[in-house]
């Protein structure tokens, strides 16, 4: 408004100084609620994408200094000089000052604005597999707010919960606005915290699931005052709670003051969403009286008589949906010599059979009937799973633990989303968590930073979560909803997705976890960067950035169980599950960085490779991916994709075939073509013009940015 007002002086400095009397008797008088200067929109550096006329850029230092003040100016290519060698660009300002420039592409930045239109897409980075047909966790390199705006296009009021645990802004050169660090003797030092986390929260509030979700906010002593306003203000329909978390019982001390031995954590619930029953309030003394859950026992005979040939009738192939996991039914018996391609496996299905772990025939405990009939009283369930190698278990309850069901020595709690009973003994009594947590599992030092550093080999990392506290937490959001999506755009070293791996190894649960951070290179190591002639976009800086040198290989570690290095993990996992380290988790995870599209590629379909695993991960981020369109369509296991509408009709018939596809993605212009489609698709698949979608998607929220 100031810049305004200045600008409207050297035209009429009368009309200025009328509007400037206006304007300060309005900021006089203070709206009730939290108050704060909405910086200019924020700019992210996007290092290694080519500049080209009509680009934002800034111009680097040379290589082997530091930068300056100067080098955080804005400048827009005019045009690019492709006679000289290095190419040099023709540069205007873009302060209004009407300076022009030339300097070598070589040393530009591409920078986007906020306010600008983004049209993102992911290319993968690598993947760990260790999950059978589990759905993929997700790990995004981006700056965050775009993140968010391409998870606008995949996850719009989907997400159940979502964990961050933003910068604390403690003036150390934790976070930067604007390609600065904020210090602690920045007069709008706080103000630039609002308006950077207002931006982010208000992108989060459409990702959450309006009807049952829940968001958790950590944060320190220095801005949990004006997040708790803030977080009212964005979120005025949730109830919300704060909760005190002691993460060290030495205390940290304080210049003036007494050491600070807490943290905290806002939890907003959405909708129907209320914090889950547990067994530990995580405050007072630890009940003796807790019980080990129920054990399922495996269907797989041990002991003698186990081989398949002592009883070739009970060996026999069980159906499982490729996309959900979920129990379908079972093959026939044949002779001891009908090899396992002998069986016809029905469409969208995959088949295995009791393997013993030398790889050699087994045999189920039971017969069809008997196993048909645990399945439908939940009874039974599917365990760890290989279809490559046609390996896989079933678990069932015994018969003195049906019984136990029906004496109330066990509990039902219901159903799983495949019919599988939840049960629990009756001696395990739950209580509501207290509002204050004070646990040894929840110390940052011991349970955050020592584990990174087991994890990676000795890195390091500032201030980790404590993993017990991330998990503690995100089992009160997601306890009862073993399918839930979670998001954490603030992931840092990745303690959020390790704690979703903890809590599906405990039930059995298909949680997926989507992270998102930078790949920021820490302040001191820049220094030194800089002065060995390093740039950011050099593979050399790359490196030692939080997503390629911390989050992405702590995620793997947690994932396979070995360091980097491939060394074996020391230690164990305490408290609610103790099991080695080195034993990993049957989960799966892909890596992708965050791209920056041109729309008219876009709509050319030039892009797709690029758009490809937003799809993905729109139907679910499970079974396979479909990355080539040569043929003009294709069907996988959670959704289809089709350009060439000559195919339509092979299309429908792949899709409504494919009973886990949830979403048809049809790339045409035509209306009367997309309309005749989706008349042949079935009811439970939703119809998704595909450019069109993904293109108002992001004109819209570039709008809206514009206007915050």
């Amino acid at each position: 408004m100031n810049d305004l007002i200045r600008q409207l002086a050297t035209k009429d400095a009368a009309l200025a100084r009328d509007i400037e009397k206006e304007v300060k008797a309005l900021a006089d008088r203070r709206a009730f609620g939290l108050n704060f200067e909405r910086h200019t929109p924020e700019a992210v550096d996007l290092p290694g994408r080519r500049p080209v006329k009509g680009s934002k850029v800034r111009v680097l230092p040379p290589r082997g200094e530091m930068p300056k003040n100067e080098n955080d100016r804005l400048w827009e290519v005019e045009a690019i000089d492709r006679e000289t060698d290095p190419l040099v660009a023709a540069l205007n300002a873009l302060d209004g000052s009407g300076d022009i420039n030339r300097a070598s592409v070589e040393d530009l930045v591409v920078v986007a604005e906020f306010n600008d239109p983004i049209y993102p897409g992911l290319v993968s980075t690598g993947k760990v597999e260790r999950g059978g047909d589990k759905p993929y966790h997700s790990v995004i390199n981006a700056e965050n707010y775009h993140a968010l705006q391409a998870l606008l296009f995949t996850h719009r009021g989907k997400v159940d919960c979502i964990y961050i645990d933003p910068p604390y802004n403690t003036g150390a050169k934790d976070w930067k606005y604007n390609n600065d660090y904020v210090e602690s003797d920045d007069l709008y030092r706080h103000s630039k915290w609002l308006a950077f986390m207002e931006r982010r929260l208000l992108l989060a509030k459409e990702l959450l699931n309006p009807d049952n979700s829940v968001l958790i906010v950590t944060i320190d002593e220095k801005e949990y005052l004006r997040l708790g306003l803030l977080l009212e203000q964005v979120f005025p329909d949730a109830v919300q709670q704060m909760v005190t978390i002691v993460m060290s019982s030495f205390g940290s001390p304080r210049a003036q003051a007494l050491d600070r031995v807490d943290e905290y954590a806002f939890f907003l619930y959405f909708g129907e969403a209320s914090p889950s029953r547990v067994f530990d309030d995580l405050l007072g003394a630890v009940r003796e009286e807790r019980v080990e859950p129920v054990r399922w026992e495996s269907l797989l005979r041990s002991g003698s008589g186990f081989r398949r040939a002592d009883r070739p009738n009970l060996f026999y192939p069980v159906y499982i949906n490729t996309a959900t996991g979920a129990f379908v039914g079972f093959g026939e018996s044949k002779p001891l010599s009908a090899p396992r391609n002998a069986w016809t496996i029905p469409e969208g299905c995959g088949a295995f059979w009791p393997t013993r772990k030398d790889g050699s025939d087994g045999r189920w405990q039971v017969g069809q009937e008997t196993m048909s009939t645990l399945f439908e009283q939940g009874f039974a369930k599917v365990g760890g799973v290989d279809l490559a190698n046609g390996r896989g278990s079933v678990y069932y309850l015994t018969k003195a633990q049906r019984e136990a069901t029906r004496t109330g020595d066990i509990a039902i709690l219901g159903r799983d989303e495949h019919g599988v009973l939840v049960v629990e003994h009756t001696g395990a009594k739950r209580t509501t968590a207290k509002s204050v947590w004070n646990r040894p599992a929840h110390a940052a030092n011991l349970h955050g930073t020592s584990m990174v550093k087991s994890l990676l080999g000795g890195r390091a990392f500032p201030y980790p979560k404590s993993l017990y506290a991330t998990e503690d937490a995100v089992r009160l959001a997601t306890l009862h909803n073993t399918n839930a999506t979670v998001v954490d755009f603030f992931s840092g070293s990745g303690t959020t997705a390790h704690a979703v791996m903890r809590l599906n190894k405990q039930d059995g649960g298909k949680r997926r976890s989507i992270s998102v951070t930078n790949n920021e290179v820490s302040a001191e190591e820049q220094k030194v960067l800089w002065q060995d002639r390093l740039r950011p976009g050099d593979s050399e800086w790359e490196k030692h950035g939080i997503c390629d040198y911390i989050t992405k290989p702590r995620i793997a570690a947690a994932i396979t169980g070995k360091t980097p290095d491939g060394e074996p993990i020391k230690g164990d996992y305490k408290f609610t599950d103790e099991f080695p380290m080195a034993d990993g988790f049957e989960e799966n995870v892909e890596f992708f960085t965050l791209t920056y599209e041109s729309p008219l590629r876009v709509e050319a379909n030039y892009a797709f490779g690029r758009i490809a695993p937003l799809l993905w991960l729109r139907a679910g981020s499970q079974g396979r991916r479909i990355d080539d369109l040569s043929r003009g369509w294709d069907v996988a296991e959670t959704y289809g994709v089709i350009s060439d509408l000559d195919h339509s009709e092979e299309f429908a018939q792949a899709i409504a075939a494919a009973p886990a596809a949830s979403v048809a993605f049809v790339i045409t212009d035509e209306d009367r073509l997309f309309e005749a489609l989706v008349r042949e698709l079935p009811e439970h698949v939703e119809p998704v013009r595909l450019y069109e979608a993904y293109l108002r998607t992001f004109e819209i929220e570039a709008r809206r940015a514009a206007e915050r």
